[in-house]
């Protein structure tokens, strides 16, 4: 087997992912399917730092934010750029909820709010890798007791595949010892074009999104509690339109978020089944990107705050420059009875799956 120095198409070096962080060691793990593309991914945050996949001419780019060595991983000015996310993906409203009768307060990290597992969530914990063969990845974490403010002791896995079909297969498996909540999801910064300096926007990609319903936010970007109708909004992504047609839109819920920045409510047929979620056609590179899930939403966001700032081999990441589609129970779930429960009770296992399946738009 080739080395990661030697033989890859990121040219990412393995050493310049290496370091010791709280005693624990991090490193580079390159995913290689038979078509010859490749994924990157770190044990720090389980960061995605590379996806290579060919535009319509045959030409590899890298299409996912990411950067090139471990501390810039580590001090990225975007703390969740591609990483894992955990205890719990996306707000909590006053980082409070009641289980059991009892109030957890958790760190307040956005505005007044709770966001992505605290001031030091699962992006930034170093994660046990065991590379099982070319294409498959596990990473490994024990959340504490209390972590975060969390209940429960929280055992998680997280198992990447890359396969043959050019599929990002993302497994999520996790187990408590108490009564407690929990929401993963991987906040991949997607930007089909390739990378560059500057990476362009994603104005022009065409979005399709399988939801008839998104969640209205506040101006906290906390879910008002509504459930509301997509048609005549600029959430209407049930046909393919371009992502900047309405991103600008003189309308609240733009307002409120920036852009896009709303979990959207995906059709399933039957709660946990995989299913179609969204598709985003690159027209340059003619590169395309399909979604599904067992997750009941996806929180789209437009990469409203991003500054410009350098990442992968000097690519610099300006403002809406990527999208993510980050699969997920609702947001501020634990305060809304009615929304899919995100409560994992001793002896249930959580499972979630999630795959990013790569083509070619000719």
């Amino acid at each position: 087997m080739k080395t990661t120095e030697t033989a890859n198409l990121c040219g990412l070096k393995r050493e310049d992912f290496q370091t010791t962080v709280n005693g624990k060691q991090t490193d580079l793990y390159i995913l290689k399917n038979s078509q010859g593309n490749e994924v990157a991914v770190t044990n720090y945050g389980g960061a995605l730092v590379a996806i290579m996949v060919p535009d319509r001419n045959g030409k590899h780019a890298n299409v996912i934010q990411g950067h090139d060595n471990i501390q810039s991983v580590i001090n990225s000015p975007e703390p969740y750029l591609s990483t894992l996310i955990g205890r719990y993906g996306n707000r909590i409203a006053k980082g409070r909820f009641q289980l059991n009768g009892k109030q957890y307060e958790l760190a307040i990290n956005n505005g007044p709010n709770s966001l992505h597992g605290g001031r030091a969530g699962w992006n930034a914990k170093v994660w046990e890798a065991l590379q099982m063969n070319d294409k498959t990845l596990v990473l490994k974490y024990v959340s504490p007791y209390g972590e975060e403010g969390y209940t429960g002791e929280m055992k998680v896995t997280v198992v990447y595949t890359f396969t043959d079909e050019n599929e990002l297969v993302i497994e999520y498996m996790a187990q408590t010892n108490k009564k407690t909540i929990l929401n993963l999801t991987s906040h991949g910064f997607f930007s089909l074009q390739g990378l560059d300096n500057p990476t362009p926007t994603i104005d022009e990609q065409i979005c399709q999104i399988n939801a008839d319903y998104y969640l209205p936010i506040d101006d906290t970007s906390i879910p008002t509690g509504e459930i509301r109708f997509v048609k005549g909004t600029p959430f209407d992504f049930r046909e393919p339109k371009a992502v900047g047609k309405d991103i600008d839109a003189d309308d609240e819920q733009i307002k409120n978020g920036a852009g896009y920045d709303h979990c959207f409510v995906l059709n399933k047929k039957e709660e946990g089944e995989l299913s179609f979620a969204a598709r985003l056609v690159e027209p340059k590179s003619g590169r395309t990107m399909e979604v599904y899930t067992t997750e009941p939403g996806v929180q789209v966001y437009s990469d409203n705050w991003a500054d410009g700032f350098p990442g992968y081999h000097g690519a610099t990441f300006g403002r809406r420059s990527a999208i993510c589609f980050e699969c997920q129970h609702f947001p501020d779930s634990p305060n809304h009875p009615y929304f899919p429960s995100v409560v994992l009770r001793p002896g249930e296992e959580y499972k979630q799956k999630t795959i990013y399946k790569f083509g070619i738009d000719k």
